[in-house]
This record gives structure tokens, sequence and C-alpha cells, in this order.
């Protein structure tokens, strides 16, 4: 009797193939939006939106387009840059490479094998991943940004902030990962459920302790000082029944010249903060209604309901990495040789590390074509949003902020239609200012 015929199509090479595709369609889609947007900026760079055209320059109208283009351009090197990267990790067999770098035996003996070597692997592939990531940085902030007058600072800033960042992403990203790592190998086949509650709570303590302890590390964080604007900023929120334990002012001005205002924290931790070049550009009623607008984000549990919606999906993803990790197939269809995992025998390594990083390079690949579904959900809460602003404060305030903002932030105000409805995660600039006008008829 003739020995079975092989499968034509092994669930490897299915993987491969799948994987081949939706990073080509992924990849062919990002392509065709950036080109649409270019395009349709530039037709309509030399006429101001009349809707806009008693309250924005011209010369800042071609500075925005010029921007949004330059932007979309530099994101299209970022897309090479990034697909290779991604194509040398797998298919390509860079982190299969890296792993049995770390596997070779006097490096093993040296680390101790199991936990350590899983630790050294994550970390050579992040301090890998960083370096290949750091001329973009730098191009951005120094060449890009500082092209168009946003950038605020030097090198040495822009290294203290690098280093810094890596020294706490040590601190904190590596014994959080051994956590993760121990429960993957302990836990049992629940441990997916264990590693979830474990991420879950990490994030909501982050909330409650990165206003007060991390933040600073990176900004100073002044009380507001201007008794007017914190008199008004106050009375709002006693009528909106939100209490915050202070009025904050960052300084922003020292790394960048864009301006923004946001809450932080978690319960009683929660702070409002302001950039400087916010308050530098905003009279008070404009403020005034920007606050109102985030308001409005807490008003109608915009804030809850994305935790609680990146928590489901954090768990359905917990959920397909516990089962993926357990299929060879997973391992060889993305370029990667599984390691030999047999308790006490020497030279011998779990293969979690290897699934959480060939899950975490993988899943962006098949995550970014939900990308316009998140994206409307977003725009949906920030007409919410607005809605709430125009009830509490005047409209034109917020017109008039949101204009500012536009302008100084070099926005621009003829996006592609396309090109918003897969990314935008706020409206254009006309869609809102149409939709206060009709509330304000309503």
């Amino acid at each position: 009797m003739p020995p079975p015929t092989p499968p034509l199509v092994t669930p490897s090479l299915l993987l491969t193939l799948i994987f081949a595709i939706a990073l080509a369609a992924s990849v062919l889609t990002k392509l065709w939006l950036a080109s649409r947007q270019m395009r349709h900026v530039a037709a309509h760079r030399d006429a101001v939106p009349a809707l806009f055209a008693d309250r924005i320059s011209l010369a800042a109208h071609h500075k925005a387009a010029d921007y949004t283009i330059a932007k979309t351009r530099f994101g299209l090197l970022g897309l090479a840059i990034g697909t290779a990267t991604l194509l040398g990790w797998t298919l390509l067999g860079g982190l299969d490479l890296l792993n049995a770098s770390l596997l070779d035996a006097s490096l093993l003996d040296a680390l101790g094998g199991g936990m350590w070597q899983q630790l050294a692997l994550v970390a050579a592939f992040a301090l890998i991943s960083g370096l290949i990531d750091l001329p973009a940085s730098y191009y951005q902030t120094f060449v890009l940004e500082q092209r168009f007058g946003f950038n605020k600072m030097t090198p040495g800033l822009w290294l203290a902030d690098l280093l810094k960042g890596t020294a706490m992403g040590a601190l904190v990203g590596l014994p959080i990962l051994a956590v993760i790592l121990w429960l993957m190998g302990s836990a049992g086949q629940w441990w997916w459920l264990w590693a979830w509650a474990f991420w879950v709570g990490f994030n909501l303590l982050l909330m409650v302790i990165y206003p007060a302890f991390i933040a600073p590390l990176f900004n100073k964080f002044q009380p507001l000082e201007d008794e007017s604007l914190k008199a008004r900023v106050q009375a709002l929120m006693q009528r909106c029944g939100f209490a915050a334990k202070g009025l904050f002012v960052m300084d922003g001005s020292r790394r960048s010249a864009h301006a923004n205002a946001y809450f932080t924290g978690f319960g009683a931790s929660k702070r409002v903060v302001f950039f400087d070049t916010l308050l530098q550009k905003l009279n008070g009623g404009e403020v005034e209604a920007v606050l109102a607008h985030e308001l409005g984000h807490f008003k109608h549990k915009h804030i809850i309901k994305r935790m609680l919606g990146l928590f489901g999906l954090t768990l359905l993803g917990f959920a397909l990495l516990g089962w993926l990790s357990q299929q060879g197939w997973f391992y060889t269809g993305l370029g990667v040789t599984p390691n030999l995992n047999i308790p006490g025998l020497p030279g011998s390594s779990p293969n979690d590390a290897l699934a959480l990083l060939l899950f975490m390079l993988v899943i962006p690949v098949f995550s970014s074509f939900v990308s316009p579904l998140m994206a409307q959900s977003s725009r949906k809460h920030e007409f919410e949003a607005d809605a709430y602003a125009v009830q509490q404060t005047r409209a034109a305030d917020l017109q008039s902020a949101l204009l500012k903002l536009y302008e100084d932030n070099a926005s621009t105000l003829t996006p592609d239609p396309v090109y918003v409805r897969y990314y935008y995660s706020h409206p254009p600039a006309v869609e809102r200012i149409r939709h206060m006008q009709q509330l304000a008829h309503d």
C-alpha cells in the first residue's frame, strides 16, 4: 500500500499565504489612501473653503496643505520601512536568527535559560526595533516639524526624553513582561485569562499613578495661576458635576508649538491639564468651550466605553494568543523555528516569548482593516462632545477655538473624504462647524 500523499497546502503554508495577502492588501490600501489624500489636499490648496474664508488666511491654508502633504509623504516612507522591517522579522527569518543567537549554548548558560532567555529575546527585539525607528523619529522632529515651525526641542532634550523613555520602559515593562511570561508557562491552559486580568489591573493602576509620578519626569506641571480663568473653569466643572484634583499648566512649548488640553488620571486622581501654548492662543471663553468639549466625553461616558471596548478586544487577543501559542504552524508559518520545549532537558527553552512577539508583529496587519469602524465610533463621540459643549458654553467660542487650533496646528481644512472615513478619529472642521451651526438652529 503506497504511503499517503502529503497535503499540497499545509497549515503553515496557508498561514504564510494569508499573512502575505493581508500584508499586501493593507499596504496597497494605505498607499491608495495616502495618494488620494495628497491629491485632494493639493487640488484644494489655492482656495480657502467658503465656510472659513473670513477667518482663515490663504497663507495659513497653504501652510496646512503643505504640512499635510509633507506628513503624508513621510508616512509613506515610514510605511515602506515598517513593511520591510516586518518581513525581515518574520518571513525573512530575522526573529528566528535572533532567537537562535540567544539560544547559543554559551549565552544560554550565562543567562540561565528559561525566563532569562525569554526576557533577553524581548529586550533585544525592542532594542533593535527602537534603533531602526530612531532615524525616522529624529527626522520627523528636527526636519519635518522644524520646517513648519513646530519643533521647539533641542537635540539634548530629545536625547534626554529618549533615554528616560527607554529607562522607564525597562523598569516598568520588564517586570510586567516577566509576570505575563510566568503566567504563560505556569498557569495552565487558562493562563490567558489570568494574564488579561493582570494587564487590566495594571492599566487601571497606571491611570492613577501616571499623572503624579510618570508625567512629571518629562514635563513640568504648574497650578493654573490665572484667577479669572480658574474661576471660569471651576464654575463650568461645577455646572457639569465634574470634580478634578487640580488645574495644571504643562510646559508643552518646550517641545512643540502644537496646542492641546486634556484630562488625565482616574477616579479621585483626575486632573485637568492645559498646554501653555493653548492658553497663549485662546481667550477665556474659548478655553472654557474646549474644556466643555472634554467634559462632554465624560458626561457621555466615552472614556469608560472606550476602556471597556479596549479591555474586551484585549481579552479576545489574549484568548487567541493562548490558542495560537500551542500551534506549531503559527511559528513555522511566520518564519520561526519553535524552540525545543521539554522541561528538564538541557538546552530546551519555552516558546512563550516567541509567541508573544509574533502575535504583536502580525496582529496590526489584520486589525488595520477594522480601524475604519473604530474611527467612525470616535467621530461619533466627538460630535456628541461638541453638542454637549454647545449646551454648556457659547457655540461661537467653540467654533472660534476649533479654527484657531486647526490654524495653529496646520491641520488641513480640505482632507480627502475617503481618507477621513478610514483614519480620522475627529471629524474634519467643515463637518464639525456645520454640526454646531445646525445645533444652534434647532
